[in-house]
């Protein structure tokens, strides 16, 4: 079946005007558009001589110091795209200063990436923008626990001379990974007391990156933005998003105005501080305290401590007996990975779904749980579920190719951070979802409408197994 996606307009709502319209608050005046980078500024400043926390980081090296007549030290930007609040950057800039060396951004864009597609690039790429503006003896590096990046790390590791040091930094969790845990953890429930007793220790002030004072000798040429855009070796009918705005500047914009109502780009150390400084906090902090540190962090640690993150032999062994023992039941609906992609199934709430993650790059967290389960429900084999719902999340999702999505995918196929349920065909001991489920949830009707299709043709698609 040819592909359709590319065929969809976009329905996303764009951040400027949500920006643009600010309630009130308690007090009666509103604050100005703007508000949020002006305070930042400030407690940056405020926090200006901290040291990046040596737990933080790891030298991944045996060299631990700088040979005298270095060129400079290059921070190789990896995962944490971003200049301010990137510990990353300003563990480079600090050695820099120190030694009285230039600083050196490196960014290696490579033509194709697992299941990324054109979105991906593209909201990468012009976020990067900003950090060409910024401006060898050590290198120092972000951290990702996937198995790509982490190939790429040894790769360059075996290849530095012996007496240059190689550091890695964190500049992703608020907790270190390493630091949070020194093993593959269950669930939510045995590392969220380890994250939360240490987040007093690591939830401080981040300084600025300022203009760095020691200058190189030579400039580096100016990026050819479009030009590398167009070199990468994507699907470029999936096309951008307009309801994020991409690069720090965009992301700020959006957490000023979800701070006023009730993404890689944007710290989320920053985003925790901010949040609770509010006055009008409600109880809902602490829930999303919960989604941004606890289970982000536990993704990372998945994947961390797990090579098989990504794959059925990654899941605990009752998941992987339940899932074999019942992997033959007979599926009332079946279908392709190409219906799935162009959301043509009997189901309108999974249809939608569909349809948002192809307009938008988005779902929400408890609409993708239902979505990658009922994956598992219409297809053959619990491995041909997981491959789909991986390549999908990929392929169109913002935060594809990313711990957070091989874990939700995972939780939702393979009962990863759950517990065994009643048994029942097809899922066995997985934690099931359904339909009335979700209307206990939210408004499915009003959804389904939001997101219907221009024609539904899905009635004559699905096959029936008897």
């Amino acid at each position: 079946m040819a592909s359709k996606t590319s065929t969809l307009k976009r329905q996303g709502n764009s951040s400027n005007s949500a920006v643009a319209k600010q309630p009130k608050l308690s007090g009666g005046k509103a604050r100005e558009n703007g508000w949020l980078m002006k305070e930042v500024a400030e407690l940056r400043r405020a926090a200006q001589g901290c040291e990046v926390d040596k737990k933080r980081m790891r030298y991944l090296s045996e060299a631990q110091t700088i040979q005298p007549g270095s060129d400079g030290v290059l921070y190789w930007m990896s995962r944490d795209q971003r200049v301010q609040d990137n510990w990353a950057l300003i563990h480079a800039q600090q050695l820099a200063v120190a030694d009285e060396l230039p600083l050196h951004i490196c960014f290696c864009v490579v033509p194709h990436f697992l299941d990324a597609a054109y979105r991906q690039y593209a909201f990468m790429l012009e976020g990067l923008r900003e950090v060409s503006k910024g401006n060898f003896g050590a290198v120092v590096t972000d951290f990702n626990p996937l198995r790509i990046p982490l190939q790429w790390i040894e790769a360059v590791r075996k290849q530095l001379p012996n007496d240059i040091p190689f550091i890695q930094v964190d500049a992703h969790n608020v907790v270190p990974c390493w630091e949070a845990s020194d093993k593959l953890e269950y669930g939510a429930r045995t590392i969220r007391g380890k994250i939360t007793k240490r987040l007093p220790e690591f939830l401080t002030g981040m300084p600025p990156v300022d203009a760095h004072p020691h200058s190189a000798a030579r400039s580096a040429k100016p990026v050819d933005w479009e030009g590398v855009l167009s070199s990468l070796e994507v699907d470029r009918s999936v096309c951008k998003v307009d309801w994020a705005q991409p690069g720090t500047t965009g992301g700020m914009a959006m957490l000023e105005s979800f701070i006023e109502q009730r993404l890689r780009q944007l710290s989320a150390q920053r985003i925790v501080m901010q949040v609770k400084r509010e006055k009008n906090a409600s109880d809902s902090v602490a829930s999303f305290t919960e989604e941004l540190i606890v289970r982000r962090e536990l993704a990372d640690n998945f994947c961390f401590y797990n090579q098989n993150y990504d794959s059925i032999s990654g899941a605990n062994d009752w998941a992987k007996k339940t899932l074999q023992d019942h992997a033959k039941d007979r599926r009332e609906y079946l279908y392709t990975k190409e219906q799935l992609e162009n959301a043509l199934t009997h189901d309108q709430l999974w249809n939608g779904a569909q349809r948002q993650l192809l307009l938008e790059g988005k779902m929400h967290g408890f609409l993708r749980m239902y979505w990658a389960k009922k994956i598992l429900e219409w297809t053959e084999t619990p491995e041909q579920a997981l491959s789909i719902s991986l390549y999908l999340n990929d392929r169109f999702s913002l935060d594809g190719c990313d711990p957070n999505g091989y874990v939700g995918c995972m939780w939702s196929v393979c009962g990863i951070h759950d517990q065994g349920w009643a048994e029942r065909p097809i899922f066995g001991k997985i934690r099931y979802m359904n339909y009335a489920g979700c209307k206990r949830k939210f408004d499915v009707a009003q959804f389904e409408r939001k997101y219907a299709a221009v024609k539904d043709s899905s009635s004559n698609n699905g096959k029936k197994s008897f």
